[in-house]
């Protein structure tokens, strides 16, 4: 346990714990703070992606008239896109809200002793709460036109955790770096952009030309969506392969994140 605690990535999961009470309340008032004065509330994080899934169904299965293979783990494309959005939706929202979250909260980081590397982690926690409404259809639907359920699902949890250290990681890295290079956001949109269109969210494996697969081996999100569609659409168990690799990039770049952040954070007080 001491050597785990001089690893900065766990260091901070150590003060999370420690700090719960506050991470709570950041929490809380991101998730309020992000709806108010609205009428529909937090349904307005539901309301978007059903509006985007309705959308691409209509582009890409209608009018473009995509067949997925037999080896898909169902012909029901709306709900091989729903579910293989869902972690991507998750994993945009933390890593695009997290650019920009240090200045957001200048006055505390700058006027207490504020631990600064908590804002990435609530707003992953913020997210997952919609997130977690958006699964919650999902099931619905899932058990509406496919009528099974499958108990894999349980895996779940256990992708969302390895989700979330992924994406707190990368959190991390951009928003210290948007405190001195304030392109930094725009910069995180645009190779957003990139990354959505290299997953396979719309498409299966088996529809990339085999030389360009390099691309999705070395892309995680392209295991956890992946993963996603397997656990929710099929009774097949996670591959250990799959699994492994989603651990070792979540772990990999959460350690690397709390690295760097603690590298720069010592100038966050001047500079902000």
């Amino acid at each position: 346990m001491p050597l785990m605690n001089n690893i900065p990535g766990f260091h901070f999961l150590r003060n999370l714990v420690e700090r719960r009470d506050l991470l709570f309340q950041l929490v809380r008032r991101d998730f309020t703070q992000r709806f108010v004065g609205s009428a529909a509330g937090w349904l307005w994080g539901v309301i978007h992606p059903l509006v985007l899934l309705v959308s691409w169904v209509f582009v890409f299965k209608i009018c473009f008239k995509i067949a997925l293979p037999e080896s898909a783990p169902t012909q029901n494309y709306a709900l091989f896109l729903f579910t293989g959005f869902l972690p991507w939706m998750l994993f945009q929202e933390t890593v695009q809200r997290s650019a920009s979250c240090l200045l957001d909260h200048q006055n505390l980081i700058t006027k207490t002793i504020f631990p600064a590397e908590i804002v990435p982690v609530s707003i992953f926690l913020s997210s997952l709460v919609n997130h977690l409404i958006a699964l919650a259809l999902a099931l619905v639907a899932v058990g509406f036109w496919e009528r099974k359920f499958s108990v894999m699902t349980l895996w779940l949890p256990v992708y969302m955790f390895l989700l979330g250290l992924l994406a707190i990681g990368i959190g991390w890295i951009v928003s210290s770096l948007h405190v001195y290079l304030r392109d930094t956001a725009q910069v995180v949109s645009v190779v957003l952009t990139f990354w959505f269109w290299f997953t396979p969210i719309f498409i299966t494996e088996s529809m990339i030309p085999e030389r360009l697969r390099f691309i999705l081996w070395a892309n995680p999100l392209a295991y956890l969506v992946n993963a996603y569609r397997e656990r929710l659409l099929s009774a097949r168990p996670p591959q250990m392969r799959e699994l492994g690799v989603i651990a070792a990039c979540g772990v990999t770049v959460f350690v690397i994140g709390g690295l760097f952040f603690r590298h720069l954070k010592r100038g966050f007080a001047d500079v902000l």
